[in-house]
């Protein structure tokens, strides 16, 4: 390992967050008894301009009074082009009490928009004499975002998590597609005529920037999380997806329907066959180095301490969702 230590954030659970516009009171509650692991009250995408200033009072009447638990809670506040994103910042934190953890930052282009909120949370804070620090999730969704984003991280140490927003990244390079994540029968491979049979292969148009993200990302020690599905009728594609950016290093997914909490949830609950996996490796390394070995043999694989490392992080996220959900 490096010399260097990679910076440590609080510890959350967030397989699933499911979000909820501000202007739906009647889902507030059905939200709060949901699975999900963390609930992002929305200001932004999902709040028509005329309904903002009442779903942020909602917002508040929620925080000040509704029962979420022991979830974490998040607000997806308005961008930093429009007037309503300091107003956002101010009137909840002002008024809601201690029960808010996380503010969304959509469009995170440059380190200055994170240290612009970072000021504004930080003056509050101080006027109210707010015990709980209020910690950051960043949308990366533009072209910027993810050509910046190694510096736009080190805009606050408020900073948790990356969220990949697919609908405005894709419009931001002026991709040519309409799907909110998914795939896209365009984005294949034909193979040659050297076998006789020509056959169309289908490609992940989306993980050169997931895996920036989680290359980046995890350089902070913050979380990845994957962004929406927009198809909630489609739950084996929602699987699917997510499962993809499973492998890549994401630990949860967003969720833009209740339905879609579970399905999170059971994707990135780590499969009981490769926790056992998991274990099996520790322990016969265990045994390996106990006899002097530095290497071992597990089912006819070589093992060693890059192995070790591996299962230790997977067990590690397995001890954390069976102590937080």
């Amino acid at each position: 390992m490096s010399f260097t230590s990679i910076p440590t954030k609080p510890i959350r659970l967030n397989r699933s967050e499911l979000f909820v516009p501000g202007s739906k009171v009647d889902l507030f509650a059905k939200a709060a008894s949901s699975n999900a692991d963390i609930i992002c009250l929305d200001l932004e995408d999902a709040v028509a301009p005329q309904d903002k200033d009442q779903a942020k009072k909602n917002i508040i009447q929620a925080l000040q009074e509704l029962d979420f638990g022991k979830k974490t809670i998040s607000i997806r506040i308005n961008g930093l082009d429009t007037h309503y994103c300091y107003r956002d910042v101010i009137d909840v934190m002002e008024n809601s009490g201690e029960r808010l953890d996380l503010i969304m930052i959509p469009k995170a282009g440059v380190p200055h928009d994170i240290y612009a909120i970072d000021m504004l949370v930080s003056q509050v804070e101080n006027k109210v004499g707010r015990k709980k620090k209020i910690g950051f999730e960043l949308i990366v969704e533009t072209s910027m975002g993810i050509t910046n984003l190694d510096s736009i991280i080190s805009g606050s140490d408020r900073v948790e998590s990356l969220h990949f927003g697919y609908a405005d990244y894709a419009a931001s390079v002026r991709m040519r597609t309409t799907n909110i994540g998914g795939s896209n029968s365009d984005y294949s491979i034909l193979t040659d005529e050297s076998n006789g049979e020509r056959v169309i292969h289908w490609n992940d148009m989306w993980h050169y920037p997931i895996s920036k993200m989680t290359t980046i990302g995890r350089t902070h020690g913050l979380r990845i999380i994957d962004g929406p599905y927009g198809d909630f009728s489609d739950p084996d594609g929602f699987k699917s997806h997510a499962k993809r950016t499973a492998i890549l290093g994401c630990e949860g997914k967003w969720a833009i329907h209740p339905s879609q909490v579970d399905l999170a949830n059971e994707v990135f609950t780590l499969p009981e066959k490769e926790v056992k996996k998991a274990e099996n490796i520790l322990e016969a390394m265990k045994k390996a180095q106990e006899s002097g070995a530095g290497a071992a043999t597990l089912d006819g694989k070589l093992i060693d301490a890059a192995s070790v490392r591996q299962a230790e992080q997977i067990m590690k996220q397995t001890k954390l969702i069976e102590t937080m959900s």
